[in-house]
């Protein structure tokens, strides 16, 4: 486990211990279960997300496949997959409509993906941390609404805090480094 890793897995470990001693002391046992239900499973969402997408670049960078697109980025081939917006204005004179379709049917049936691409996209959305980790949050949020000791302010509170908390040891550790 890297430094980064351990000081996020013990800034949790230290959140989570004075969220237990807060609700503990200061609410009832139905307060505690949320808040250490929902807090344990959205830390072990994260830290499964986490860990399927470092191994996931790591596969990349070792097997050297690097995607980059030089003329778009992601956000512009989502929200213009066609190029209609472009701000260079690229006039075809069309001389038949019929070869025309038939022209751009080729260039989308060239640019599908394979299965294989597909696959290896989703690796890390397929992990077996981040699966188990939303299992175990679907059950935990099961558990306290099947039992009638589901309160959701504290639930919720507790499953935006891991989330914060990753968030805010990253964005100080990038600080650090610059």
């Amino acid at each position: 486990m890297n430094g980064t890793n351990r000081k996020i897995v013990s800034a949790l470990l230290v959140a989570d211990g004075m969220l237990l001693v807060a609700s503990g002391l200061f609410f009832d046992e139905t307060v505690l279960l949320n808040t250490q239900i929902g807090f344990l499973t959205s830390a072990l969402v994260m830290l499964g997300s986490m860990k399927s997408y470092r191994r996931m670049v790591e596969a990349r960078v070792e097997n050297e496949i690097i995607t980059t697109d030089i003329d778009k980025d992601v956000i512009d081939r989502l929200e213009d997959p066609h190029d209609l917006y472009s701000e260079e204005i690229k006039e075809e004179p069309v001389e038949d409509i019929r070869s025309a379709i038939k022209e751009e049917k080729a260039r989308l049936k060239a640019n599908r993906r394979s299965l294989f691409e597909v696959l290896r996209d989703t690796k890390a959305a397929l992990s077996l941390y981040r699966i188990g980790a939303y299992i175990l949050l679907i059950l935990g949020f099961m558990y306290l609404n099947r039992h009638g000791v589901l309160h959701l302010p504290p639930y919720l509170l507790s499953l935006g805090l891991p989330p914060f908390l990753i968030a805010w040891m990253m964005l100080r550790d990038s600080s650090k480094n610059v």
